[in-house]
């Protein structure tokens, strides 16, 4: 009976684990996604990271007014269709990760990050932003997925020149 109690204990913790994986998966797939989201970028290859029913929302006094929110697959797509058409709204954009935390229960899970973002603007403007992302994510036929997408400003700081200068990096002789 032991054995088969450890069996499934441990069959258990090791589901915990994949399905971990899989939503860092998720949440590290649309980061790189919007780094290159551009003019004419394929909107499905981001799609697919979310389920039908999502929403996707900007909170706080800053990005609720900047982003608002947006319920369903159609009304997502909408918003990042705006950054697929000309004139490119970045020349440069990097999306950076940290203090995750993800808690996963029965085919749900929560995860919460910090954002750091590294943004020059077509217009040669440049920015660096935060934000704190709660994200909630469902399991659809084995699929990990998000189901509602928030992002809260924490701060955000104009640069005064690019982010990527055309010089060459130093290297020892």
């Amino acid at each position: 009976m032991a054995t088969r109690e450890t069996v499934a204990s441990l069959s258990k913790r090791l589901q915990a684990f994949e399905d971990e994986k899989a939503i860092r998966t998720c949440m590290n797939q649309y980061m790189y996604l919007c780094d290159i989201l551009d003019v004419g970028f394929p909107l499905d290859d981001l799609m697919v990271l979310f389920t039908e029913d999502a929403v996707w929302e900007g909170r706080g006094r800053r990005y609720g007014k900047t982003f608002g929110q947006h319920q369903g697959k159609d009304a997502i797509r909408a918003m990042f269709a705006k950054y697929t058409q000309p004139p490119a709204h970045f020349d440069t954009n990097v999306h950076f990760l940290t203090s995750e935390l993800i808690d996963v229960q029965d085919g749900e899970a929560t995860g919460s990050w910090v954002l750091l973002q590294t943004s020059t603007f077509s217009s040669g403007k440049s920015q660096l932003s935060s934000a704190r992302l709660s994200v909630k994510f469902r399991c659809d036929d084995g699929i990990w997925r998000m189901n509602h997408f928030q992002t809260e400003s924490l701060f955000n700081r104009p640069v005064t020149t690019p982010w990527d200068q055309p010089a060459d990096l130093p290297v020892p002789e």
